[in-house]
């Protein structure tokens, strides 16, 4: 079975935008997450990981948050992509590594719950001096 392109969109309005779906899913009224967070992992956190799982680790990374509404993403064709540049924090020491990977999450920190992941291409290779940055470019297809 598949999804229909209007309930793809839906979907992906609720996750993002956090807009609720007439008669069947409400954004919580109590508490609901207002940001969706972005981490870099150096191997693929596969469908059972979590955000931390080959989470990249650098002097000075962080996981992003990026707003849940029209300003934090972009949503059409069901496609959802950032509105802007995400730009990680720029490494100033440690291990760093080839980013391959990212996931969106719903914590800036700890073994969280991966909501969508998917391979970046191109990888980033992180050393001393480099600016990780996802490009609006970026996009996550429901299908």
């Amino acid at each position: 079975m598949s999804k229909s392109n209007d309930f793809e969109n839906d979907l992906l309005k609720l996750i993002f935008n956090g807009t609720a779906i007439a008669n069947l899913a409400d954004n919580a009224v109590t508490g609901p997450l207002t940001s969706l967070f972005l981490a870099l992992h150096t191997s693929d956190p596969g469908e059972a990981g979590t955000q931390s799982t080959g989470e990249i680790a650098y002097t000075g990374y962080a996981r992003i948050p990026v707003l849940r509404t029209s300003g934090g993403w972009t949503i059409t064709a069901n496609s959802v992509s950032p509105v802007a540049n995400v730009e990680f924090a720029e490494m100033t020491g440690g291990v760093g590594g080839t980013a391959t990977f990212v996931t969106i999450g719903v914590a800036v920190t700890g073994a969280t719950k991966v909501l969508y992941r998917g391979a970046l291409t191109p990888t980033i290779a992180v050393t001393t001096g480099v600016i990780p940055r996802i490009k609006p470019t970026s996009t996550i297809t429901e299908d």
